[in-house]
Protein backbone atom coordinates (compact mmCIF):
# COMPACT_ATOMS: atom_id res chain seq x y z
CA UNK A 1 0.00 0.00 0.00
CA UNK A 2 1.49 3.37 -1.03
CA UNK A 3 2.50 5.66 1.82
CA UNK A 4 2.27 9.44 2.04
CA UNK A 5 3.23 11.96 4.68
CA UNK A 6 1.70 15.40 5.09
CA UNK A 7 3.99 17.57 7.22
CA UNK A 8 2.18 20.68 8.45
CA UNK A 9 4.49 23.65 8.94
CA UNK A 10 2.52 26.82 9.49
CA UNK A 11 4.15 28.33 12.58
CA UNK A 12 4.95 32.02 12.95
CA UNK A 13 7.33 31.83 15.91
CA UNK A 14 5.16 33.93 18.25
CA UNK A 15 5.70 31.81 21.38
CA UNK A 16 9.32 31.35 20.39
CA UNK A 17 9.79 35.11 20.53
CA UNK A 18 11.52 34.98 17.15
CA UNK A 19 10.99 36.78 13.86
CA UNK A 20 12.06 33.57 12.14
CA UNK A 21 9.21 31.01 11.83
CA UNK A 22 9.94 28.20 14.28
CA UNK A 23 10.13 25.51 11.57
CA UNK A 24 13.07 27.42 10.02
CA UNK A 25 15.08 27.81 13.24
CA UNK A 26 18.33 25.89 13.36
CA UNK A 27 18.91 22.77 15.41
CA UNK A 28 22.35 21.24 15.16
CA UNK A 29 23.09 23.37 12.09
CA UNK A 30 19.96 22.49 10.11
CA UNK A 31 16.45 24.02 9.99
CA UNK A 32 14.01 22.06 12.17
CA UNK A 33 11.73 21.25 9.23
CA UNK A 34 14.59 19.55 7.38
CA UNK A 35 15.25 17.29 10.37
CA UNK A 36 11.56 16.36 10.35
CA UNK A 37 11.46 15.57 6.63
CA UNK A 38 14.62 13.47 6.93
CA UNK A 39 13.06 11.36 9.70
CA UNK A 40 10.22 10.28 7.41
CA UNK A 41 12.57 9.55 4.55
CA UNK A 42 14.75 7.46 6.89
CA UNK A 43 11.72 5.55 8.14
CA UNK A 44 10.22 4.81 4.72
CA UNK A 45 12.42 5.05 1.60
CA UNK A 46 9.53 5.17 -0.87
CA UNK A 47 7.27 7.54 1.01
CA UNK A 48 5.92 10.61 -0.79
CA UNK A 49 6.38 13.65 1.45
CA UNK A 50 4.18 16.74 1.14
CA UNK A 51 4.82 19.81 3.28
CA UNK A 52 2.38 22.67 3.77
CA UNK A 53 3.66 26.20 4.28
CA UNK A 54 2.03 29.64 4.37
CA UNK A 55 2.26 31.20 0.92
CA UNK A 56 4.56 33.99 2.11
CA UNK A 57 7.03 31.47 3.61
CA UNK A 58 7.51 29.34 0.48
CA UNK A 59 10.21 31.61 -1.04
CA UNK A 60 12.15 31.47 2.25
CA UNK A 61 11.92 27.68 2.24
CA UNK A 62 13.18 27.48 -1.33
CA UNK A 63 16.15 29.66 -0.36
CA UNK A 64 16.92 27.42 2.62
CA UNK A 65 16.74 24.31 0.44
CA UNK A 66 19.33 25.86 -1.85
CA UNK A 67 21.49 27.19 1.00
CA UNK A 68 21.70 23.82 2.76
CA UNK A 69 21.78 21.75 -0.45
CA UNK A 70 18.75 19.88 0.88
CA UNK A 71 18.04 16.98 -1.45
CA UNK A 72 15.48 14.83 0.40
CA UNK A 73 12.52 14.52 -2.04
CA UNK A 74 9.41 16.45 -1.04
CA UNK A 75 6.58 18.50 -2.50
CA UNK A 76 5.53 21.93 -1.22
CA UNK A 77 1.89 23.05 -1.17
CA UNK A 78 0.26 26.19 0.19
CA UNK A 79 -1.29 25.81 3.63
CA UNK A 80 -4.51 27.34 4.90
CA UNK A 81 -5.52 29.53 7.84
CA UNK A 82 -5.99 26.50 10.10
CA UNK A 83 -4.41 23.07 10.45
CA UNK A 84 -7.62 21.57 9.08
CA UNK A 85 -7.42 23.72 5.93
CA UNK A 86 -3.71 22.98 5.47
CA UNK A 87 -4.26 19.22 5.64
CA UNK A 88 -7.29 19.50 3.37
CA UNK A 89 -5.19 21.41 0.81
CA UNK A 90 -2.46 18.73 0.92
CA UNK A 91 -5.00 15.92 0.49
CA UNK A 92 -5.91 17.38 -2.90
CA UNK A 93 -2.46 16.31 -4.13
CA UNK A 94 -2.94 12.67 -3.10
CA UNK A 95 -4.92 10.32 -5.36
CA UNK A 96 -8.06 9.14 -3.59
CA UNK A 97 -7.13 5.49 -3.80
CA UNK A 98 -6.00 2.73 -1.45
CA UNK A 99 -3.10 4.25 0.51
CA UNK A 100 -1.87 5.27 3.97
CA UNK A 101 -1.42 8.91 5.00
CA UNK A 102 0.61 10.09 8.00
CA UNK A 103 -0.01 13.67 9.17
CA UNK A 104 2.77 15.19 11.24
CA UNK A 105 3.76 18.48 12.88
CA UNK A 106 6.69 20.12 11.12
CA UNK A 107 8.21 21.08 14.47
CA UNK A 108 8.36 17.52 15.83
CA UNK A 109 11.79 16.53 14.46
CA UNK A 110 12.52 14.02 17.23
CA UNK A 111 9.89 11.43 16.37
CA UNK A 112 11.45 7.98 16.37
CA UNK A 113 11.58 6.23 13.01
CA UNK A 114 10.09 3.13 14.68
CA UNK A 115 7.03 5.21 15.68
CA UNK A 116 6.58 6.33 12.06
CA UNK A 117 6.86 2.75 10.82
CA UNK A 118 4.46 1.45 13.46
CA UNK A 119 1.94 4.18 12.66
CA UNK A 120 1.65 2.84 9.11
CA UNK A 121 1.41 -0.77 10.26
CA UNK A 122 -1.29 0.02 12.84
CA UNK A 123 -3.27 2.27 10.47
CA UNK A 124 -3.32 -0.47 7.84
CA UNK A 125 -4.95 -2.78 10.38
CA UNK A 126 -7.22 -0.39 12.31
CA UNK A 127 -7.84 2.51 9.92
CA UNK A 128 -6.39 5.02 12.39
CA UNK A 129 -3.16 5.08 14.41
CA UNK A 130 -2.44 7.82 16.95
CA UNK A 131 0.76 7.84 19.06
CA UNK A 132 0.33 8.78 22.71
CA UNK A 133 2.39 8.70 25.89
CA UNK A 134 1.37 8.48 29.54
CA UNK A 135 1.34 11.61 31.71
CA UNK A 136 4.19 11.89 34.20
CA UNK A 137 2.86 14.80 36.25
CA UNK A 138 -0.15 15.04 38.54
CA UNK A 139 -3.08 16.86 36.96
CA UNK A 140 -6.03 18.85 38.28
CA UNK A 141 -9.36 19.86 36.75
CA UNK A 142 -9.90 23.60 37.10
CA UNK A 143 -13.34 25.22 36.95
CA UNK A 144 -14.48 28.79 37.51
CA UNK A 145 -14.64 28.54 41.30
CA UNK A 146 -13.25 25.11 42.09
CA UNK A 147 -10.61 22.57 41.22
CA UNK A 148 -10.02 18.89 41.91
CA UNK A 149 -7.45 16.19 41.35
CA UNK A 150 -7.81 13.79 38.42
CA UNK A 151 -6.52 10.27 37.87
CA UNK A 152 -3.67 10.78 35.40
CA UNK A 153 -3.77 7.09 34.42
CA UNK A 154 -7.04 7.84 32.60
CA UNK A 155 -5.37 10.40 30.30
CA UNK A 156 -2.75 10.33 27.55
CA UNK A 157 -0.68 12.99 25.80
CA UNK A 158 -1.34 12.95 22.07
CA UNK A 159 1.45 13.21 19.50
CA UNK A 160 1.93 12.93 15.76
CA UNK A 161 2.22 11.38 13.19
CA UNK A 162 -1.48 10.61 13.15
CA UNK A 163 -1.85 8.05 10.40
CA UNK A 164 -4.96 6.93 8.50
CA UNK A 165 -6.14 4.69 5.74
CA UNK A 166 -7.37 6.69 2.79
CA UNK A 167 -10.93 5.34 3.16
CA UNK A 168 -11.03 6.97 6.61
CA UNK A 169 -9.30 10.32 6.14
CA UNK A 170 -10.66 11.45 2.77
CA UNK A 171 -14.37 11.27 3.77
CA UNK A 172 -13.56 12.80 7.17
CA UNK A 173 -12.15 15.94 5.57
CA UNK A 174 -15.30 16.40 3.52
CA UNK A 175 -16.85 17.81 6.71
CA UNK A 176 -16.88 21.56 7.27
CA UNK A 177 -14.35 22.89 9.77
CA UNK A 178 -15.39 22.98 13.45
CA UNK A 179 -13.62 24.41 16.48
CA UNK A 180 -13.46 20.94 18.06
CA UNK A 181 -11.02 19.85 15.34
CA UNK A 182 -7.85 20.25 17.42
CA UNK A 183 -5.99 17.54 15.51
CA UNK A 184 -6.58 15.04 12.71
CA UNK A 185 -7.80 12.32 15.08
CA UNK A 186 -10.66 14.60 16.16
CA UNK A 187 -11.65 15.02 12.49
CA UNK A 188 -11.77 11.25 11.98
CA UNK A 189 -13.61 10.75 15.28
CA UNK A 190 -16.26 13.32 14.30
CA UNK A 191 -16.95 11.20 11.21
CA UNK A 192 -17.70 8.18 13.39
CA UNK A 193 -14.36 6.37 13.30
CA UNK A 194 -12.85 4.91 16.45
CA UNK A 195 -9.35 6.16 17.27
CA UNK A 196 -6.69 3.49 17.73
CA UNK A 197 -3.88 4.49 20.10
CA UNK A 198 -0.35 3.12 20.24
CA UNK A 199 2.81 3.99 22.20
CA UNK A 200 4.75 7.04 21.00
CA UNK A 201 8.17 8.24 22.18
CA UNK A 202 8.66 10.86 24.91
CA UNK A 203 11.40 12.63 22.93
CA UNK A 204 8.84 13.49 20.25
CA UNK A 205 8.25 16.98 21.63
CA UNK A 206 6.66 19.85 19.73
CA UNK A 207 9.19 22.67 19.57
CA UNK A 208 7.27 25.89 20.20
CA UNK A 209 9.23 27.75 22.92
CA UNK A 210 12.90 28.64 23.56
CA UNK A 211 12.96 25.96 26.27
CA UNK A 212 11.76 23.36 23.76
CA UNK A 213 14.52 24.41 21.36
CA UNK A 214 17.20 23.93 24.02
CA UNK A 215 15.78 20.52 24.94
CA UNK A 216 15.59 19.52 21.29
CA UNK A 217 19.22 20.46 20.74
CA UNK A 218 20.22 18.40 23.78
CA UNK A 219 18.25 15.37 22.58
CA UNK A 220 19.73 15.60 19.09
CA UNK A 221 23.21 15.66 20.59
Amino acid sequence: MKKYSIIVAGGRGTRMGSEVPKQFLLMKGLPILMHTINKFHQAEDNIQIIITLPKDQIPTWKSLVEEYSFSTPHQVVTGGNTRFQSVDNALQYIPNQDCLIAIHDGVRPLVDTSVIQKSFTEAASFGTAIPTVALKESIRWVGENENRTEDRSEYRMVQTPQTFRSDVIFPAFENDYRDIFTDDASVAEFSGHSVHLFEGNYENIKITTPEDLKLGEALLN
